[in-house]
């Protein structure tokens, strides 16, 4: 064998071995001297299985403050509607409201629950597959050291350096010797990497444990809260049930109202269209004479007339434009059979605005609930009765303030028995109604813009405050809640 320099096999220990680490050795050791074998690289930690797609927690927080707050309202209205001692319809509606907002809670929390107890199923995967990770570090690295105790003696490197047959063997053993200290530093690491993300899993499980029991509490107490709300929702209802020919008599004298008021909008929206109508139609009458009047000066310019005959063709000019044939400025049968507002461009502008908007309008109310809801729906206490109901009945408090929910015209402000002073607000073809006002703040021809105040809510002889508010589209009966944005 060849001897090796003492100078060379110092540069040799010296050496660093940053680059060895990556780089496999090109020849195998001689037999006589095979080193242990190396160690496989760790396997990656399994990742984290992603989230199911679902509401986030900001969602589901907006929604748990939402119901918190249709509660509170209810709660106000409920104070204000419960100061006379029998029993009403207004009660109900709020206890009802209550429920729905109730149930939509205890929805809530097992929306979320059922959320934690798959977080909790992923993290318990996850926790186990890196116990399994950490069991198969720690494995290898004491297969590491156990290779290593073995050729711990210093004599034990120097002979097994020294057993190389040549230059280039010795410089690949003492690769190999600083990979091996290097790939057994780097699995101390990995365990402990592991060690860390397993205690950082167990702490995130004891948080879902916590969080998910803390839920069930409130969800045990919410249903509580719901068999009492159940239970004073029966005892309103039989109190209700009792007064049975008050609620005929008042369900009587609500459909008097709701008739009066359908044929005050139906009136009032047949005169508004017959008007447009009769304004487009005059305003094209004008528009064809300025046009004619235009095209017999430009006939009489191309002629060159006299001075006489230029003085008669003005004189006939004015007679027709004082007094134009088959003008009537009156109204028409034609005009009173037309079926839709005739639009100029600003109304049609505003029109086309109004339905833009439809799913985001304001609320007439900042505070309230809807009652009522639109169409045909049974009673809620008389049996086999059906109610209909033109819009939707809006329970808030007594003297809230009443908003146009977009800009037009007041068409109409009046008294209609039985549902108080009542506005009618126009919006191109479509028309707002606000019945059930005790005071109004506008007048007739007034224009309004979105959210301006036009009123108050009344109180009606229960102690209940409400509005209805219905929406036309020329003279078809439109379901207002499709219109109405969240609140």
């Amino acid at each position: 064998m060849r001897r090796i320099g003492p100078a060379l096999l110092l540069l040799a220990l010296l050496a660093p071995p940053a680059v060895a680490q990556r780089r496999r050795p090109a020849k195998k050791p001689a037999r006589s001297a095979k080193p242990a074998r190396a160690p496989r690289p760790a396997r990656k930690a399994a990742r984290p299985t992603p989230r199911p797609r679902g509401k986030s927690k900001a969602q589901l927080e907006r929604e748990r403050q939402a119901n918190l707050a249709r509660i509170a309202e209810a709660g106000q209205v409920l104070t204000q509607t419960t100061q006379k001692k029998q029993a009403s319809l207004g009660q109900l509606n709020v206890i009802k409201e209550k429920l729905t907002v109730k149930q939509g809670q205890i929805q809530h929390i097992s929306t979320q629950l059922q959320g934690i107890e798959t977080n909790v199923h992923q993290t318990v995967k996850q926790v186990l597959s890196t116990q399994e990770q950490l069991a198969r570090l720690k494995a290898e690295y004491g297969r590491l050291l156990y290779t290593a105790a073995k050729t711990s003696g210093g004599f034990n490197q120097l002979m097994f350096l020294f057993a190389a047959e040549s230059f280039n063997q010795f410089v690949l053993r003492l690769r190999y010797v600083r990979q091996y200290t290097e790939e057994r530093q780097h699995q101390a690491l990995r365990i402990l990497g592991a060690q860390q993300q397993l205690s950082h899993e167990l702490d995130g499980l004891t948080q879902q444990r916590q969080r998910q029991k803390s839920l069930l509490t409130n969800q045990l107490v919410e249903s509580r809260n719901l068999q009492g709300l159940k239970q004073e929702q029966d005892e309103v209802v039989q109190q209700l049930s009792q007064q049975e020919q008050g609620l005929r008599q008042e369900l009587a004298q609500r459909q008097q109202a709701v008739a009066r008021l359908d044929d005050l909008i139906a009136q009032r929206v047949r005169e508004e269209i017959a008007r447009a109508a009769r304004e487009a139609r005059l305003a094209a009458a004008a528009a064809k004479r300025r046009a004619d009047r235009a095209e017999a000066a430009a006939r009489r310019r191309r002629a060159t007339p006299t001075r006489h005959d230029e003085a008669t063709a003005s004189a006939a000019d004015d007679d027709a434009g004082a007094n134009p044939e088959n003008d009537a400025p009156e109204e028409t049968s034609a005009d009173r059979r037309a079926s839709r507002v005739a639009l100029t461009p600003e109304t049609a502008m505003l029109s086309s605005g109004f339905a833009g908007n439809r799913g985001r309008l304001p609320w007439p109310v900042a505070h309230g609930f809807v009652a009522q809801h639109f169409g045909r729906h049974p009673h809620p206490v008389l049996r086999h009765v059906t109610v209909d109901n033109r819009g939707v009945d809006i329970q808030t408090n007594n003297g809230e303030p009443v908003r146009s929910v977009f800009a037009g015209r007041v068409l109409t402000v009046a008294q209609v028995p039985g549902m108080n002073t009542i506005v009618m607000i126009q919006h191109g073809e479509y028309f707002t109604v606000y019945a059930k006002l005790r005071s109004v703040s506008v007048h007739e021809g007034q224009q309004v813009s979105a959210r301006e105040e036009i009123g108050t809510a009344a109180l009606d002889a229960d102690g209940t405050a409400q509005v209805q508010f219905q929406v036309w589209r020329n003279s078809a009966n439109l379901n207002p809640e499709s219109w109405l944005g969240r609140k």
